[in-house]
């Protein structure tokens, strides 16, 4: 018989970094629905009759409706044939031709330029100009990007360097989004945790930032500052004067700051507004706008679009030493170019229709429609949270998720460390099993020792989402009753 060979890669031989990795919006709660799911399927018995999943950011998987607007142009883009019928709208049909036209042969089946089609670069430009009240943007520093999560790993890429002490520490929020830990890991950079303040709505201190950036310095070489604004998974909207007070800092500590402002037009409590960064460095002065070094990340995955699986995005960079710059046009280039389909959606988004065009009106009343109602929502869920005992939920200011605490008796506790699983993941696993609801346990995002949370997606519709948060009520005094 032919000897067996060892195969070349193993677990023992892989990238030892990728085993660092871990991403618990998609984790082993995400991975037990989807078998519940089959089960289901396959007819076996539950206490439930489906999955709802409240575990990711996916509105379209939730039943929000796509922007007519922005199906239309894509479908006259798709098949230009199209063009022809008399049922799509000429603002339809413009913005379409003049996409077609920037591809090559007329089709967005063609590469594109790998910084992203330079029209689109353009739209990008014009919109951060009128977003930030005139502040200048140069489309030249605009890359479309592969969903804003391409936009960031690329720009951490650029950052990671030295060994040891030298090595790139990049300072983060806890709790956090997954990508940027799953990043650093992958990367071989050094996570920084700075903890954002549960009891005044998850705020950001500056003297936290300081005391991270201290401990760190003795270990690796602090270089990056990510901010999450408005915030994933803790749904704060950061105040101008905060945003100020992080850009001082970060020209004092000499920082890369690097700003993800996907849920920008996500903003639902009084007396909160979105800033975003560029702005208010501009208007801080020369001091400031002309030497701090900015990468800011927009999507079309988030806000009232929600076009999750069309992977459209950009980032602008702000103060880059032109040698880097064309270091990160090289790196771009390497992946070709982002989804054409992902661009023409961004030149939409930035270049929506306006008053007196045909689809202005069905535009803005599908937009005001959607952030109206994810508005309630956001306010339902927090409502409903504080009414059970054991759940304290801050207000959902802007996103699309709620990080409730949540009060663990001592038995579920020890139970959960006997089977090696964090008290919240055995908590949500639990939910899951005897509700259907998939939710993902705030261990996955980082908490302060000693709490717990779990975060769930204010995207179901109102009835699903109402019975999502009495179910979650139910269970939450059913598990404590069991284990106290």
């Amino acid at each position: 018989m032919r000897r067996l060979l060892r195969k070349v890669l193993t677990i023992d031989t892989m990238n030892a970094n990728i085993k660092k990795v871990e991403y618990a919006v998609r984790g082993p709660i995400v991975q037990r629905a989807v078998q519940i799911e089959k089960e289901l399927k396959e007819g076996v018995k539950k206490p439930f009759n489906e999955v709802i999943k409240a575990n990711i950011g996916d509105a379209h998987a939730m039943g929000q409706r796509p922007v007519t607007f922005f199906r239309q142009v894509l479908a006259l883009c798709s098949y230009p044939e199209l063009l022809d019928d008399d049922k799509f709208p000429e603002d339809t049909k413009y913005r379409a031709q003049r996409i077609l036209k920037a591809c090559g042969g007329s089709s967005i089946g063609a590469y594109t330029a790998s910084q992203g089609i330079e029209c689109v670069r353009q739209d990008v430009s014009r919109y951060i100009e009128r977003r930030d009240g005139g502040v200048p943007c140069d489309p030249d520093n605009i890359y479309l990007t592969t969903g804003a999560s391409d936009g960031i790993v690329t720009m951490l890429k650029l950052l990671t360097a030295g060994e040891g002490r030298t090595r790139t520490g990049v300072m983060i929020p806890i709790p956090q989004y997954p990508l940027y830990s799953a990043a650093i890991a992958e990367l071989g950079a050094v996570q920084l945790n700075y903890y954002l303040d549960e009891d005044k709505c998850w705020g950001l201190d500056i003297s936290e930032l300081q005391r991270s950036l201290q401990a760190a310095s003795k270990h690796c070489n602090p270089r990056v500052l990510c901010i999450i604004n408005p915030g994933n998974p803790t749904g704060q909207v950061q105040s101008r004067e905060r945003i100020e007070d992080v850009i001082r800092f970060a020209a004092k500590e000499r920082l890369f700051l690097m700003a993800d402002e996907v849920y920008q037009d996500n903003v639902y409590a009084e007396g909160c507004k979105f800033y975003s960064f560029k702005k208010v460095l501009y208007e801080m002065g020369p001091e400031y706008f002309n030497t701090v070094e900015l990468a800011s990340f927009h999507s079309t995955s988030k806000c009232y679009m929600g076009e999750c699986g069309m992977r459209g995005g950009y980032m602008e960079v702000i103060n880059m030493d032109s040698e880097v710059k064309a270091q990160l046009t090289k790196l771009v280039s390497v992946r070709l170019c982002p989804p054409v389909p992902g661009q023409a959606l961004m030149a939409l988004v930035t270049n929506s229709p306006q008053p007196g065009e045909p689809s202005h009106a069905q535009f803005l009343k599908e937009r005001t429609a959607t952030l109206g109602d994810l508005a309630q929502k956001a306010k339902l869920t927090e409502e409903i949270l504080n009414t059970v005992p054991g759940i304290r939920c801050n207000p959902v200011q802007g996103a699309m998720y709620s990080f409730p605490q949540i009060t663990l008796p001592e038995r579920a506790i020890r139970e959960a460390k006997e089977k090696g699983q964090a008290p919240d993941m055995f908590y949500c696993m639990k939910l899951l099993e005897e509700t259907g609801i998939c939710l993902v346990p705030g261990s996955g995002f980082g908490q302060k020792e000693g709490t717990y949370h779990f975060r769930m997606t204010i995207l179901p519709p109102a009835d699903k989402l109402k019975i999502l948060l009495s179910k979650v009520k139910e269970f939450h005094q059913r598990f404590t009753k069991c284990y106290s």
